[in-house]
């Protein structure tokens, strides 16, 4: 009998403490503030690099699709969302940046150098907007020049605008989201290395595919 009660009291101890703790949990957890009602200003964004992602990914062998990113790139914007037809979007990006993850040692220099990107040579990789097509209710179709490896070339991006607000408690200034992908023939900047012979997939593909996440920074909420 001993033995039942002390069982019953070390499981009501526990239950009890369990209780006790999700009520506490209850009572100090508190929801999320929301952000300022009012409209996404228009006007000048630039990129918020602690929330942005730059990746690329390309056919290895035909076995999978290798997946790198660069590391430091920098974008200015000038948006309005009530006529986001009239956006433009300057990139500049850092080709020695180039990363990947579990790559082996002296790969990314590899990478970066006379073979690939040639970074040394040239040490910018650019991207500016010439047109901006509004599809559907969010997609936006950016039609724009990419200079990479010395050679310029046009550069279609199919993007969404995933929303924004004009301020917060916590970040008082405009915010607005995007995503967006495109595809580029490498061998067309002149970066033909390692390319499959044709009607094979044996080698690094030609077909480079972009995929961005970026967020940007704007007008300061205007103080009531």
């Amino acid at each position: 009998m001993n033995r039942f009660l002390t069982a019953a009291a070390l499981a009501a101890l526990v239950l009890g403490t369990t209780v006790g703790l999700a009520a506490d949990k209850a009572t100090t957890s508190e929801a999320v503030p929301g952000p300022s009602t009012a409209p996404v200003p228009a006007g000048a964004y630039t990129l918020d690099k602690s929330h942005a992602s730059l990746v690329f990914r390309v056919s290895h062998l035909g076995f999978s699709h290798y997946t790198a990113r660069f590391t430091k790139y920098d974008a200015q914007l000038q948006f309005d969302p009530a006529n986001p037809a009239a956006a433009t979007v300057k990139v500049t990006i850092d080709p020695k940046s180039i990363d990947a993850d579990g790559a082996p040692d002296g790969f990314m220099a590899t990478l970066a150098g006379p073979q690939w990107l040639d970074a040394a040579k040239y040490p910018a990789i650019t991207y500016r907007s010439t047109r901006v097509e509004k599809v559907g209710a969010t997609g936006l179709r950016i039609t724009g020049e990419l200079e990479l490896h010395g050679v310029k070339k046009p550069l279609t991006l199919d993007a969404t605008y995933n929303g924004g607000y004009a301020g917060h408690q916590f970040d008082p200034h405009a915010r607005v989201g995007f995503s967006a992908k495109g595809t580029l023939q490498r061998s067309e900047f002149g970066i033909g290395y390692g390319i499959p012979a044709p009607g094979t997939t044996f080698g690094v593909g030609d077909a480079l595919e972009i995929v961005i996440e970026a967020e940007f920074s704007g007008p300061a909420l205007a103080k009531k």
